[in-house]
């Protein structure tokens, strides 16, 4: 694996995959598209019609975020080679729309509290051929490599589980209220008329192991960092998901990143 100067933080590479930030308006072009197919073709949700038009998922945050893309080089070496993608907004980028994605759900206040950079994190998604273990772990690599390039303090955002029924996703829910609430200082909390109780049942009652199989693997990767989730889950009936607060006091993500990468050197 290597790290090549470039914009941001350059790209990591392992194998034929690589993980950098968006070039051009191209490579955002191709973020979309594969957005769309996930979440509207694959995942069930719901196009308007401009959406629908386009095969495009687009939204007023994209102009403004920094979008990473994890890149199949066998495929090319721009856009018709994305394969993964993660959107990422730094305060200066809320700034400039006046508001952050997560605050349509969350009271966020108690994390924009914290002083030093954060970053919001979403509109995650990954091919269907690229699932693979070590391509979320070249995705999070990214993740912490822009950590570092910026200094963040605090990553958060919305992360999702499938579907709305929420009995089907009881224990999944009531384990990471009883096991993962973040510290009350930089808790968010879901927004009133959004709020939906988390512990559904007695924590006594799960099945750990097995709860913890089932949750998505992107929240699996934010609890092996540290991370903590808010209070209060949120139907999104648009994606067909129902979202918790995530979050990661990055000092853990910078040291398990720093570890990991200087021995992949040393080996390279």
């Amino acid at each position: 694996m290597t790290a090549d100067e470039g914009p941001g933080f350059g790209e990591l590479r392992s194998g034929n995959l690589g993980v950098r930030l968006a070039r051009d308006d191209a490579e955002v072009d191709a973020v979309q598209a594969l957005r769309y197919r996930v979440f509207y073709e694959e995942m069930g949700a719901h196009a308007d019609d401009a959406t629908a038009a386009s095969h495009r998922d687009r939204d007023e945050f994209d102009a403004v975020a920094d979008h990473l893309l994890v890149l199949d080089h066998d495929k090319g070496e721009g856009a018709e080679a994305v394969v993964g993608t993660y959107r990422l907004i730094r305060r200066p980028a809320a700034a400039r729309l006046g508001r952050w994605y997560s605050a349509a759900e969350y009271d966020i206040s108690r994390i924009l509290a914290v002083e030093g950079e954060l970053v919001e994190c979403g509109r995650s998604c990954v091919d269907s051929q690229y699932r693979t273990r070590g391509t979320l772990q070249l995705l999070w690599s990214g993740i912490a490599a822009y950590v570092a390039r910026h200094r963040i303090a605090i990553l958060f955002g919305c992360a999702s589980l499938p579907g709305t029924d929420l009995d089907a996703i009881a224990d999944e829910l009531t384990y990471l209220a009883s096991h993962h609430m973040a510290p009350e200082a930089i808790r968010p909390r879901a927004l009133p008329d959004r709020y939906i109780d988390m512990m559904r049942k007695d924590p006594a009652a799960i099945d750990v192991n097995r709860t913890l199989v089932g949750l998505p693997p992107l929240i699996k990767g934010y609890l092996r960092l540290g991370g903590f989730v808010g209070d209060g889950a949120v139907l999104d009936p648009q994606f067909n998901t129902t979202d918790v607060a995530v979050m990661v006091k990055t000092d853990l993500i910078t040291e398990k990143y720093s570890k990991h990468y200087q021995r992949k050197l040393r080996e390279a």
